[in-house]
């Protein structure tokens, strides 16, 4: 016999919505200041220790971290160093973890909900698209199809 069940539930909001926004970090592409200490010369660094540090230094992401979390990345240097130098290749996962926590990769800055933008980016975005270029756009992809 149709129509005996239950009524059917009535559409409800999704309540589940991501809680935690992006944040996002503006890379203007000037690297003119440094963030962070250098590397103490009482340490010989290999090359690829030297090359990391300076990519850290320069990174968006950490131009605002503070002296204690330049120690942890100083320890993670050190690892980084020793595995390159003498091939004690058992520090690298612990140097990965380490530098995870501060967003190295672009997995590990979708998991802490980052984006780094450029302001080409931001400009772009910013930009409204008015019907005449819309309609050019179309053009341009019906005759390029």
């Amino acid at each position: 016999m149709a129509g005996t069940g239950p009524p059917p539930q009535p559409t409800k909001r999704r309540r589940n919505a991501d809680p935690i926004p992006t944040t996002a970090v503006v890379d203007d592409g000037t690297y003119e200041v440094l963030a962070g200490p250098e590397l103490p010369d009482t340490i010989s660094w290999h090359p690829m220790t030297r090359a990391l540090w300076d990519a850290l230094r320069r990174s968006p992401l950490l131009a605002d971290e503070p002296p204690l979390g330049w120690h942890f990345l100083m320890d993670t240097a050190l690892m980084h160093s020793t595995m390159w130098e003498k091939g004690r290749w058992e520090f690298a996962s612990e140097v990965r973890l380490r530098l995870a926590k501060f967003g190295v990769t672009p997995e590990d800055r979708a998991r802490m909900r980052i984006k780094v933008v450029t302001p080409a980016d931001k400009k772009r975005k910013e930009e409204p698209v008015t019907p005449a270029a819309s309609v050019a756009r179309r053009r341009n992809m019906h005759i390029a199809g």
